[in-house]
């Protein structure tokens, strides 16, 4: 007997309530294996693929593309060893079973899974004589054909009977065009909804269709100006001005019909919708929702600033020699080390010093909690927002492996695919804002943190060099704290540490 499982939104992790379906995978009918991804959404923190954990036929999806929907939502309903047509209401449609566990991996999130290599999607469309016409998931039987193979390469056992074809994806050889196909009989499980063919649309990036679906922006109508035709975002942004652009004309217009005598007002001016509402906003100013990055930044940042109480100090110091180091090192072969892997090797050396600033604050048990490990977050701005990627075990780390995984990250940062755990868990936050053409700033605690580096750029000044006035290589440095974790006096040696090591790298040798 068949059983549907409904698959619900997972947990996603550190308090995500919500999440936005990007693009469905699967389609009603595909044969799904135990760990397939069937979903990809976002959420405030990253684009996930949501694994199913089920092996089976899909029956229903719920939600559209670009729908938001809370965590344990339905997402999906599977048919596990379906031999026949599955009907709601039918005994054994739902609920806890044996076969469920069998059928079961009890994961639901990429990188968290059984490891076991999903299967190549297939999905079955009606015979031929069922007249051409598309058949829902409950739609008319029909008969025999090959068995779908699940994760392990053999087949889904009662997934479909004999004589049933397949519909391959694109990336399968498919059969001649000629090959037979099966007759329909009653009793069988109708598995695909047949869709017309759609073409393809030359766009790679998820952050490119999210910008075009927020903007109404129809990716079909585009012609793309990257490589083969690639749709960027700058296609996406030109044609969402060339919009703005037209519905100013028709409030121009509306404006000039409205002052003409009123004679000549007889003639109407019908706009559509979607232009009398983008000339709405044109007029009275445009409303940004706070959702998705923006507002998860949002709410982090305004509980930092209700619950810390934060005190910040500078120096600036002379990063000459830091430069000379890491050009020699570069120079010397093998991988390139970053400016960014040095500065973090120099603040794991200050953490161990001070350990005070690598804590947190438990207010219910009303302790400060020192932790052993330093798991690095580095500030990176993104398409889609100011995200803090985290390298974990810093402290453990070469400045090589440092920089690789900063470069790692930060990749997958500008291709929004980070996963929440790339995003979680911080202990201490290395900020370079340098890299926007600015010498200091006041960070932000990112909660629940104790303390931020920030790192302005590193310009040419005059500076006092060995009793001699010199043009050297300035940087300033802000270090933002908790001042429940510590006072002035531990921030301070915290902050004169880390330039000290700026200064004269042998310093951190000699720490080492």
């Amino acid at each position: 007997m068949a059983q549907v499982l409904e698959f619900r939104l997972p947990d996603l992790g550190e308090g995500l309530t919500e999440a936005e379906i990007v693009r469905w995978l699967v389609d009603v009918g595909d044969v799904v294996a135990i760990d397939q991804p069937v979903v990809e959404v976002e959420t405030a923190k990253a684009m996930v693929e949501v694994p199913c954990p089920y092996a089976g036929v899909v029956t229903a999806r719920f939600g559209d593309e670009g729908a938001e929907l809370p965590v344990g939502a339905p997402l999906l309903t599977v048919a596990v060893g379906a031999t026949e047509p599955v009907r709601a209401g039918s005994a054994g449609t739902s609920g806890p079973a044996e076969s469920q566990v069998e059928e079961s991996s009890g994961n639901v999130l990429v990188g968290y899974g059984t490891g076991a290599p999903a299967a190549r999607r297939r999905r079955i469309r009606p015979s031929s004589l069922s007249g051409g016409r598309p058949a829902d998931s409950g739609g008319a039987p029909a008969a025999g054909g090959p068995e779908p193979v699940g994760s392990a390469g053999g087949p889904v056992p009662g997934a479909f009977a004999a004589g049933r074809e397949p519909v391959w994806d694109s990336a399968v050889e498919s059969p001649a065009p000629d090959a037979p196909r099966g007759t329909p009989a009653q009793g069988d499980l109708v598995l695909e909804t047949v869709r017309p063919h759609e073409g393809p649309v030359a766009v790679i990036s998820p952050l490119v269709r999210r910008l075009a679906r927020d903007n109404g922006v129809d990716l079909r109508a585009l012609r793309g100006s990257g490589p083969d035709g690639l749709i960027l975002r700058v296609d996406v942004e030109h044609a969402v001005r060339a919009r703005a652009g037209a519905a100013e004309q028709h409030v121009a217009a509306e404006q000039h019909v409205a002052a003409e005598p009123p004679v000549q007002a007889t003639v109407a001016v019908a706009e559509p919708a979607p232009v009398q509402a983008t000339a709405r906003r044109a007029a009275g100013g445009e409303r940004i929702p706070l959702r998705g990055v923006r507002g998860a930044v949002a709410d982090k940042l305004s509980r930092s600033r209700r619950e810390i109480p934060d005190a910040t100090c500078w120096v600036d110091a002379d990063a000459t020699e830091l430069m000379a180091a890491r050009k020699a090192m570069n120079a010397a072969g093998g991988p390139k080390v970053s400016l960014l892997a040095l500065l973090a090797r120099i603040c794991t050396a200050a953490l161990a010093r001070h350990p005070e600033l690598n804590s947190t604050v438990d207010l219910e048990a009303r302790e400060i909690v020192r932790l052993p490990e330093v798991h690095l977050g580095f500030a990176a701005q993104t398409d889609r927002g100011l995200v803090v990627p985290v390298v974990r075990d810093a402290q453990d780390r070469t400045a090589e492996s440092l920089t690789e995984e900063f470069a790692r990250l930060t990749d997958k940062a500008r291709q929004g695919s980070l996963a929440p755990a790339d995003l979680t868990g911080g202990t201490f936050t290395l900020n370079n804002y340098g890299v926007f053409g600015v010498d200091g700033s006041t960070p932000i605690i990112n909660h629940p943190e104790a303390a931020m580096l920030g790192v302005g750029r590193i310009v040419p000044k005059p500076w006092v060099h060995e009793g001699q006035l010199a043009v050297r290589q300035v940087v300033q440095l802000s270090l933002t704290f908790d001042h429940r974790v510590c006072d002035g006096g531990t921030a301070g040696g915290f902050l004169r540490y880390v330039a000290d090591c700026v200064e004269q790298p042998a310093v951190l040798l000699r720490t080492l």
